[in-house]
């Protein structure tokens, strides 16, 4: 099995390559060959059991997709985007990357089937985000709720689920869209991301450095950890898509917290020496943006399928502990 994942050096894509570099199979056959791409390359790799190729590329330029899929991958996770802050700061790069880039690779497929006879048909799986919901809200959002986004990201999203029910309809792809929550606790170092402060409130007082908190501690949103991101895109990998129908995006299981109470969970587990090491600098971009996010799901079809969250905030804090810290 080939696979290609594009947006590797990112966080998920880091760690869903560690967990295919450790399992050395993928929906239960063994990957013969991965590519990694990025708009910057990955790192190596200690002792892959598959041959891997790096590639630092952009997937707005006119010759990257066509490249891309011309080895014709059995898998394609595509990850890359532009995120929820910058997309919003930056409206052409974040169209011509979140749209034009994804829906180039969408083409991409589309041609090389059509040179393959109509024998190629990969299964794609593409990250979608819960910023295609606007407000008002109800209560929980269930999977009827109407997709309309209230950001550049989210109605980037958006059109991009479109694009990849279409493509799957047609038959070029077997394509499912993964709604993620926040991912939370990010490791590394801030990014742009508007979301950014929900990691940034746990992992900077973990690491003892200062955390801002933008916003008032009665927001509330829906969180997932990085564990459970990678398992729901291997579980993408072996789900029987036609049970999708033409609905092919999923509302995912995820935490419903406010950060009151991510700080009483990190707070229970490091104490208040490092709760003190949050800052409140309220930021009134930030505040517009997030009060436009959804807050609470009820993802019944994606349980339904087999996708299962954390079971609490205070996993994701130990888990982030575990993998990051070292315990």
């Amino acid at each position: 099995m080939k696979v290609l994942i594009i947006g590797a050096a990112g966080m998920i894509g880091r760690k869903l390559t560690a967990r295919l570099v450790r399992d050395g199979t993928l929906a239960g056959r063994a990957i013969t060959h991965a590519h990694l791409v990025d708009v910057v390359a990955p790192q190596p790799l200690a002792n892959p059991p598959f041959p891997v190729a790096l590639d630092a590329f952009d997937i707005a330029a006119p010759y990257v997709a066509p490249k891309l899929v011309a080895p014709r991958p059995d898998i394609i996770f595509l990850l890359a985007s532009v995120v929820s802050g910058e997309a919003e700061a930056d409206f052409d790069k974040g169209y011509a990357i979140n749209v034009g880039g994804t829906h180039a690779i969408f083409e991409a497929i589309r041609r090389e089937q059509a040179l393959a006879g109509g024998a190629y048909r990969p299964r794609l799986i593409f990250t979608s985000s819960i910023a295609v919901y606007g407000a008002p809200f109800p209560d929980k959002i269930g999977d009827e709720f109407l997709s309309a986004p209230l950001t550049s990201y989210g109605t980037q999203k958006a059109i991009c689920e479109l694009l990849l029910a279409d493509f799957s309809r047609r038959g070029f792809f077997d394509g499912i869209g993964l709604r993620l929550p926040t991912i939370c606790v990010r490791p590394g170092l801030p990014n742009k991301a508007a979301s950014g402060f929900f990691s940034g409130i746990i992992r900077e007082p973990l690491a003892g450095k200062e955390a801002i908190l933008p916003v008032g501690e009665d927001v509330r949103h829906w969180h997932a950890s990085p564990r459970a991101a990678v398992e729901f895109l291997l579980r993408a990998t072996e789900l029987d898509l036609s049970l999708l129908g033409a609905r092919r995006s999923l509302n995912l299981p995820g935490l419903s917290v406010t950060v009151g109470e991510q700080i009483e969970a990190l707070r229970a587990i490091a104490g208040d020496k490092t709760v003190a090491l949050i800052r409140r600098e309220p930021d009134e971009t930030i505040i517009r943006i997030v009060a436009g996010w959804a807050r609470d799901f009820d993802p019944a079809r994606a349980k339904g399928l087999g996708f299962q969250a954390d079971a609490n905030f205070s996993a994701i804090i130990k888990a982030h502990i575990e993998d990051e810290l070292n315990g």
